[in-house]
């Protein structure tokens, strides 16, 4: 009997990257093995999953605004459609603004040296991330312009972070229109509706500011600051969106495409435990399809590296259908996702312009995948959904009255009762 069953016999076909047209030619059947077979899997899974129709969420760890990086895929990602909501750094948005500051009228970040002496480049005031500079003075004005976002009416009292940066996202967008560049990350998912979650909120200058605001109050030599994050109902409204993955989408699935990892990857696969496990709703599934690219190595046994395999224990990705739809790959993302985005982009043109020769409903009829790639480039708009939604889950949690109240009783050890802690 053959080692291997038959039907895992494909076979290995290769073309001549000088007969391939198209990029997706080329991740498709110039990457036959090893490392590059990574590639073209996460590549072939996320094709299927756009082509499918299926809701896309994305995990960003990584200086993607100091870079620029937003402005090169991730703003043209957004802008196609095809994805729900962002899980970031509050890093990331804070960083997002420095580009529309009144006084930096030129481009604020330049490159810099990997072996640069870093002391020296301290006493000229310049910030280094990697290779990366920008000048002290504009982390100074960054805080300045957000210290005075913060006390403005509108944002005195709690909300979810989501709302904080849809609300950001006005003012940066205002300063970016003053300035005649382009739109940055906040101001687009603003304009889109994307929800922005931040799972850590407190290790970023964005809050760093607030917490300056509160203290003067707390010092008395402030006035009346009401602002607060009320992180109960971010994890909810994150779990609501994922509930309309399952439940409402016309895909009733959910993709996730992790770039990283840490923080914002755990709070991206959180809402499935959340959901089955913590509120104990029946019928709850973790995500369809699960791609990764990050550079941490298996074996340190960290969240950043967890494959989607082990994430399936979890529930967090979905046990029936996880050998063919996840994959995760060790590499350093930004070598490999602008050939990635470009390469789907790619696709979505050909599509439109099929359209255009032959008509929606021909195109539909001959390429069916082309149906999930040419969904309505508004995208799905969530935030301005979010209370319908909120409103939904509630009346699960609701129905599910029952199980959540037994699940409250644990027999605690009566030393524990007699002798709590101080």
């Amino acid at each position: 009997m053959p080692l291997i069953h038959p039907k895992h016999r494909r076979p290995l076909q290769v073309r001549r990257v000088d007969q391939c047209n198209t990029l997706d030619e080329l991740f498709t059947h110039c990457l036959p093995a090893f490392g590059g077979s990574y590639v073209r899997r996460i590549y072939t899974i996320l094709d299927r999953a756009i082509g499918m129709g299926v809701p896309l969420t994305l995990a960003i760890s990584g200086p993607v605004t100091v870079s620029g990086q937003h402005y090169t895929w991730l703003i043209p990602l957004l802008e196609t459609g095809w994805v729900a909501y962002i899980s970031t750094t509050d890093a990331v948005c804070y960083h997002d603004g420095h580009r529309g500051l009144v006084g930096h009228e030129s481009e604020p970040f330049y490159e810099v040296g990997l072996t640069e002496n870093d002391a020296e480049l301290r006493e000229e005031g310049v910030i280094r991330v990697t290779d990366v500079g920008f000048d002290e003075d504009v982390l100074l004005d960054q805080d300045r312009f957000l210290s005075s976002c913060l006390q403005q009416p509108e944002f005195q009292k709690k909300m979810t972070g989501t709302e904080l940066r849809y609300r950001l996202g006005a003012y940066y967008d205002a300063q970016e229109r003053e300035k005649g560049i382009p739109s940055g990350l906040l101001s687009t998912c603003r304009r889109l509706a994307i929800p922005v979650f931040v799972g850590a909120p407190a290790d970023g200058s964005v809050f760093l500011n607030s917490m300056k605001l509160w203290a003067m109050r707390e010092a008395g030599i402030g006035g009346a600051y009401g602002f607060d994050i009320d992180l109960h109902a971010e994890v909810f409204e994150a779990c609501s969106y994922h509930r309309w993955g399952l439940f409402d989408s016309s895909a009733r699935a959910l993709a996730t495409f992790v770039l990283g990892g840490g923080v914002p990857k755990n709070f991206n696969l959180q809402p499935e435990p959340a959901l089955s496990q913590i509120l104990g709703l029946e019928n709850v599934r973790g995500y369809e399809f699960d791609v990764q690219i990050t550079t941490a190595p298996v074996t340190d046994g960290s969240l950043s590296s967890c494959p989607p395999a082990e994430a399936v224990t979890w529930g967090k990705v979905d046990k029936d259908v996880y050998r063919e739809t996840t994959e995760s790959a060790q590499a350093d993302y930004t070598m490999l996702v602008p050939f990635l985005i470009k390469a789907l982009l790619d696709n979505r043109k050909r599509y439109e312009q099929r359209a255009a020769e032959i008509g929606l409903d021909a195109l539909f009829s001959e390429e069916p995948h082309a149906r999930g790639y040419l969904r309505p480039r508004e995208g799905y708009r969530l935030f301005e959904q979010r209370e319908a939604l909120r409103t939904r889950l509630l009346d699960d949690v609701r129905s599910n009255a029952a199980w959540l109240k037994e699940s409250l009783q644990y027999p605690l050890t009566s030393a524990s009762l007699e002798h709590p802690p101080r």
